[in-house]
């Protein structure tokens, strides 16, 4: 009997520590894997967030990954097609976007992200659900050249009205870089008119080439072209505007030859320490904007692979990252704007004195987040679509051909990218 009794006892025995190791969460052997996009800088400010989460979920491990930004797109996609992928991924909204169109992301319920800008939230929508946690952003302000601006224009429109004002000082209003990447596409956005191509594209019966709401054939449309073009034409814009760059714009900027500069607020450093001059005459004021009133922005999120193995946990870990107390600290180290709203409404947000330029450029661009409807999101094929635009851009300046002529050639070339 005691023999029976004393099985009955080992076999309980082991059925009770096989049902712990079945149920019981990660170990140190059993880790949440978080990929980063090259953060190695900030390895104390990272290694100090997953300290702090472990300590109160002494249950979740994280093992921290920074990947080099070339890299990220590449590993990423490998990885959330394989059978172990990490568990959170830092990634940009584009990319995010492809891979949840390609139902390879979990699907966050919007209660989860309650603590979060609303707007930012909207920008991330895939088809009205969420892929995506947010976790930093950054939006351009007008950086300024006081001896050559009286006054600052807020719209592209007054920005051309002053700048014969400008050439006559023997300077240029502004080298706009309307031939890099996506920025004259960032540019049409702000009339209503972004780039919409193939599914759910708004194309009419005549086969235009439609930006958003509007054709490119229309007026609000059309104007953008007119404005850079009259610009050019008349020598009020370098030359060089055609194929030159941000970076090159800056070094025009701080060599005193054009009196603004759309850029980010870390350009400010660069300008304090390589032209110090300039950076005494400098001041700032929020982006140029068009007929919409939005602004541009960048924005670094967060996803979690559909393939995951613990997506409760990466959840968890994400959203105690971008919690006040850590996008609070991450801002204080960097240049980029918090996502929180509760960050977002610190007087590090808020207040700001003014002899400090940087401090005003933070309050500015914090600011800016709160009108950045409809933003601008890229197409299948951006990188091709990008370089048809600035072709076509080129053209138009160079007065190589009739504006609608060139227009309607662009509308053809981008829909065979399509087939």
């Amino acid at each position: 009997m005691n023999k029976f009794v004393s099985i009955i006892c080992l076999t309980i025995f082991v059925l009770i520590i096989s049902l712990f190791f079945i149920f019981k969460k990660p170990t140190a052997d059993n880790k949440v894997i978080f990929w980063t996009l090259q953060m190695s800088d900030f390895a104390p400010y990272i290694n100090g967030v997953i300290d702090d989460f472990e300590k109160e979920n002494p249950d979740i491990k994280i093992k921290w990954v920074d990947v080099p930004f070339s890299e990220g797109e590449k590993r990423t996609l490998a990885s959330v097609l394989s059978d172990n992928p990490p568990d959170l991924v830092n990634l940009n909204p584009d990319f995010s976007a492809t891979l949840a169109h390609k139902g390879a992301l979990q699907e966050i319920s919007k209660s989860e992200l309650s603590q979060f800008n609303e707007e930012i939230l909207k920008s991330l929508e895939t088809d009205g659900k969420m892929f995506s946690i947010p976790w930093y952003a950054t939006s351009a302000i007008t950086i300024y050249n006081k001896d050559l601006l009286s006054f600052v224009p807020k719209t592209y429109e007054q920005m051309a009205n002053i700048a014969p004002d400008i050439r006559k000082k023997g300077a240029y209003i502004t080298l706009p870089n309307i031939t890099e990447n996506d920025t004259m596409l960032k540019i049409l956005n702000k009339y209503d008119c972004t780039l919409s191509t193939g599914e759910g594209a708004n194309v009419s019966e005549q086969s235009e080439l439609y930006i958003g709401g509007r054709g490119l054939s229309s007026f609000s449309c059309k104007k953008v072209f007119a404005l850079f073009k009259n610009l050019y034409s008349k020598d009020l814009i370098p030359k060089e505007t055609v194929t030159m760059t941000l970076q090159e714009a800056l070094e025009k900027y701080m060599s005193g030859n054009i009196a603004l500069l759309g850029a980010g607020a870390n350009f400010l450093n660069m300008v304090k320490e390589n032209a110090p001059q300039t950076y005494a005459k400098t001041d700032i004021a929020p982006q140029i904007k068009g007929d919409l009133g939005q602004n541009d922005f960048s924005l670094m999120n967060f996803v979690i692979p559909l393939r995951a193995k613990h997506k409760d946990e990466a959840l968890k870990f994400a959203l105690f990252l971008t919690n006040d107390k850590n996008q609070l600290e991450l801002a204080k180290l960097t240049n980029v704007l918090a996502v929180n709203k509760q960050t977002l409404n610190n007087d590090f947000y808020k207040k700001y004195d003014k002899n400090d330029l940087m401090a005003k450029a933070r309050v500015i661009s914090a600011g800016q987040l709160n009108h950045l409807q409809p933003v601008f999101r890229t197409q299948k094929n951006q990188k091709e679509i990008n370089n048809l635009v600035n072709n076509a851009v080129q053209n138009i300046l160079l007065n190589k051909g009739k504006t609608e002529k060139i227009l309607t050639e662009l509308d053809k070339n981008i829909k065979l990218l399509e087939k």
